[in-house]
């Protein structure tokens, strides 16, 4: 079932997700829809928050950045088919120079800037058979991570950018807030204060 994407402006999205446990109620079910939900919008990660759910869970398909030709092979063949459940992930290592890297947000549409992040991640998380692994990543893979791992932290992309950037960007955040966008997926907005 296609779940409605919580849009920029919603509170759940500024919220530091919960930790869970193998009893949590129809996590297999949840899992195929947040991969539905992504597939639907187009996306390669999807966090817990981003349906509403104050939890510490994302999902993360890397495929369609194999077809991108500015990749070397062995960076294609890595992204290629890698699909994971990351469940109470924490990052234990960020590593290496920060580059830059043109970001977007299902729950930001339309709105794409340059963010910086380290290049190198080791990861601590549960899968969906709740099995503990230790990896590290690096590259794009990395960053889908570390961009899917802030929104179990509260944390959008657009807090990373500079001062300027925000100010440039603010009137479009604000009409994303307020239901003024055009999207091709199912998104639900923040409900707006009724004046009086």
């Amino acid at each position: 079932m296609i779940l409605p994407i919580v849009a920029y402006g919603d509170p759940v999205l500024k919220k530091v997700g919960e930790d869970i446990d193998a009893e949590y109620p129809k996590l297999n079910e949840l899992l195929d829809n947040m991969f539905e939900t992504m597939y639907n919008a187009f996306g390669v990660g999807l966090a817990a928050p981003q349906v509403g759910l104050q939890i510490r869970l994302f999902v993360l398909d890397t495929t369609p950045f194999a077809e991108d030709d500015d990749l070397s092979e062995a960076e294609k063949k890595a992204l290629d088919g890698f699909k994971k459940v990351f469940i109470n992930a924490q990052i234990i290592e960020e590593e290496g120079d920060e580059w830059a890297f043109n970001e977007g947000c299902l729950s930001i549409p339309d709105v794409r800037e340059d963010v910086f992040r380290k290049p190198s991640i080791k990861i601590e998380y549960l899968d969906e058979n709740f099995v503990k692994h230790v990896e590290t990543y690096d590259g794009l893979m990395a960053r889908v991570i570390q961009h899917e791992y802030d929104h179990i932290d509260g944390i959008l992309f657009t807090e990373k950018l500079s001062t300027l950037k925000k100010r440039l960007i603010k009137g479009r955040l604000d009409n994303i807030s307020k239901g003024k966008i055009r999207v091709d997926y199912k998104m639900r907005f923040p409900k707006q204060k009724k004046r009086r």
